[in-house]
């Protein structure tokens, strides 16, 4: 039986949203749609996982053969606030290292459509980044998916739980395969390299 170990670990890639088919088409929830895009590329179905507050998929993430790295895909099912909760124990179950771990999520402070990866750093005032980095320090990767601010007066907790505008929708498609394509790249070929590709 394989043993695993912090050597032969997965990577973890966390999509960050809400349960419930009210919140699937918000802003704050790009986390789960790419990781659901990612899971239907290696031909996965999420699944609850145990005791754990989060459905996953195991795969294999990049090339076809031994180029892939295996990763396990996440969707915490706790809401965005409690989500650092779900992803230690999969840390600890699964034996991940923090750089191999991925968090998917909206960012404010960038133009929608736009992308940038880092490893590290602060939460912004993110509630699903604030209760990882609590759960379990802050040094694991960010693909951070610019949402825009909101307009005018609008509070930043009534427009991330507002479903993408109709103009914003015609690009959605294609800013959630970039930014999955961002994730296979980070995984796959490091993080100096997604960010000279993807980072704009």
């Amino acid at each position: 039986m394989d043993v695993t170990t912090p050597a032969n670990a997965p990577w973890l890639i966390v999509g960050l949203g809400n349960p419930g088919p009210e919140y699937a088409m918000n802003r704050h929830n790009i986390g789960f749609m790419v990781a659901d895009l990612l899971a239907e590329r290696i031909g996965g179905r999420f699944k609850r996982a145990g005791k754990a507050q989060a459905q996953v998929v195991e795969g294999r993430i990049g090339p076809v053969g031994p180029a892939g790295r295996r990763a396990v895909l996440v969707k915490p099912v706790s809401f965005m606030n409690l989500s650092g909760g779900p992803v230690n124990a999969l840390r600890d179950f699964y034996k991940v290292p923090a750089a191999q771990i991925v968090a998917v999520h909206d960012e404010l402070d960038i133009d929608y459509g736009t992308l940038r990866l880092k490893l590290g750093g602060g939460d912004n005032g993110h509630n699903g980044l604030k209760s990882m980095t609590k759960a379990m320090g802050p040094d694991y990767h960010r693909v951070r998916c610019g949402i825009g601010r909101p307009p005018g007066r609008m509070q930043v907790a009534d427009f991330v739980l507002k479903d993408f505008s109709s103009a914003e929708r015609k690009e959605l498609d294609w800013f959630v395969d970039r930014a999955a394509d961002a994730v296979e790249c980070l995984v796959t070929e490091g993080l100096e390299r997604a960010q000279g590709t993807y980072n704009s």
